[in-house]
């Protein structure tokens, strides 16, 4: 009887330590260990057809660099939003776990994204806020370096009255907001970061003034028609992204007609603050999204980016690679969209 009674217990402590087992794999599971569903949205800037199709490869090798991590991902879900702020919406509600956002969007929906990542492109050979550097060592080439923002440069053309304000420049003199207003600018529209939002900018920072407040302002319809205005002489001033000039080279001379270089009828006369790149962003309501997956996932996508089938992948968005992001790094963004608001009102 006793013997009987003794097999009956140790039977019992059997199943209890077997249920014992069971439970801390559940625990596991609930820690975030094993994830069902992650879900990532890309913005519209391309045909969403065309991204759904290139990122599909992105699941595979997120989920191999995530389970290095530690971390079981059964599946990825890739879609792409109807446009810029449904993604940004989708980030904040909690219903997208990871967004491929700009940073406008970003700066728009920070109370429930957060910022991972910020995307990396090659530099270029100068990189100055001083205008004078970049009329100093043009012309402008790709540097290796691998840099998470661009600038945007104010461009003297060759006129009489562009001349008259690159010399200023390059004689060490500061312009003054007389010299700027008396000359005719050619802009973007007004949601480009590069050729409006940021020139805007640094007209306030350095003259409490805006391109509003400029007698003489035309807005093109591209880079290329802008820098055909100030080639003809029909603009003094262009602003743009800073390899523009370097997108424009050959045009310069065969479409636009001139006889001499881009780089010996243009000079810098202003530069921008940093414009930074776009960004890799996670939902703040999302149920994953641990501080230690937040971890596995930044640590992932660099890695991805580093890797030629990675770079493959994300080429799409002209990204090259990534870094860990700063969200101080954004405030000119929201800068941007403040101004953004103060304009349509």
């Amino acid at each position: 009887m006793k013997k009987t009674w003794l097999v009956l217990l140790l039977a019992m402590l059997m199943t209890l330590t077997a249920c014992g087992g069971n439970k801390k794999e559940a625990t596991a599971d609930a820690d975030g260990n094993v994830i069902e569903d992650l879900k990532i949205q890309f913005v519209p800037s391309r045909e969403p057809d065309e991204i759904v199709t290139k990122t599909e490869p992105l699941k595979e090798i997120l989920k191999t660099k995530l389970a290095e991590k530690g971390y079981d991902v059964k599946n990825i879900d890739i879609t792409v939003g109807t446009n810029y702020e449904s993604t940004g919406e989708a980030l904040s509600a909690g219903s997208v776990d990871v967004g491929f956002i700009p940073g406008g969007t970003y700066a728009i929906y920070d109370d429930g994204a957060e910022v991972l990542l910020t995307a990396t492109r090659k530099g270029l050979s100068i990189e100055s806020d001083d205008p004078k550097e970049w009329n100093d060592k043009k012309p402008t080439d790709k540097a290796e370096e691998q840099v998470d923002f661009y600038r945007a440069l104010i461009i003297a053309g060759p006129t009489e009255k562009g001349k008259e304000l690159a010399a200023k420049v390059n004689n060490g003199e500061e312009l003054t907001w007389e010299d700027l207003s008396s000359a005719k600018w050619s802009v973007m529209g007004s949601s480009s970061s590069a050729g409006y939002i940021y020139p805007y900018l640094w007209l306030q920072k350095n003259y409490e003034k805006g391109l509003t407040d400029l007698p003489s302002v035309v807005q093109a319809d591209s880079y290329p028609s802008s820098m055909a205005r100030l080639a003809s002489g029909q603009v003094d001033i262009m602003v743009g992204f800073a390899d523009v000039r370097m997108d424009n080279a050959e045009k310069w001379q065969n479409e636009f007609g001139k006889t001499a270089s881009i780089w010996d009828e243009t000079n810098v006369i202003g530069v921008t603050d940093k414009i930074y790149n776009d960004t890799i962003s996670v939902s703040k309501n999302s149920e994953i999204m641990t501080d230690e997956f937040k971890k596995a996932l930044q640590d992932s996508f660099i890695e991805i980016g580093e890797s030629e089938e990675g770079k493959d992948i994300i080429a799409i968005y002209s990204h090259e690679g990534y870094k860990a992001a700063e969200d101080k790094n954004y405030d000119g963004e929201r800068e941007a969209q403040k101004l953004l608001k103060e304009l349509k009102n």
